[in-house]
């Protein structure tokens, strides 16, 4: 992780990274996975998602956390939100996140070590959305809002 301390008078701050979220639907459920203990908020269930390689744009990040994390292909369809509260995640940084809604296509492995489950959860039954990972119940619940409603352009916060 990149810090930088002229900012704030010598003491080290984090500077901004992006962050990009898969919403995954298919037959009325939604994929989300369970965060493996050594990351943050690890034990949780959350949207497939991570931080943006230094190489790579917004779509080509989403669909390769999707991948790792969940094993699973995808299109990106559209974007659904940007995040760019700078209290998130409520850390000594700020993490811009791009939620894309993401139509899946195939699945073609396993996920990484940093899900310890993955899950189509039927949308009736998915967990309360104020325990999910970070923010993810938000962007849940702006997506449900959403679902079948005629494209918007993202909502920016």
């Amino acid at each position: 992780m990149i810090i930088c301390t002229f900012e704030h008078g010598g003491r080290p701050a984090y500077l901004r990274h992006v962050v990009v979220h898969a919403l995954v639907e298919r037959d009325g459920a939604l994929l989300l996975v369970k965060r493996a203990p050594h990351l943050g908020e690890g034990g949780k269930w959350g949207l497939p998602g991570g931080f943006l390689d230094r190489d790579e744009n917004l779509v080509q990040g989403v669909l390769r956390e999707l991948r790792e994390e969940t094993g699973w292909t995808g299109e990106v369809r559209g974007l659904l939100r940007v995040n760019s509260r700078p209290n998130r995640p409520r850390e000594d940084r700020q993490n811009v996140a791009f939620d894309f809604i993401v139509t899946p296509l195939a699945r073609v492995g396993s996920p990484d070590a940093e899900s310890t489950a993955v899950e189509w959860m039927p949308i009736e039954r998915l967990p309360p959305l104020d325990s999910l990972a970070f923010d993810h119940g938000e962007s849940v619940a702006l997506y449900l809002v959403s679902r079948g409603r005629p494209a918007a352009p993202p909502i920016v916060e």
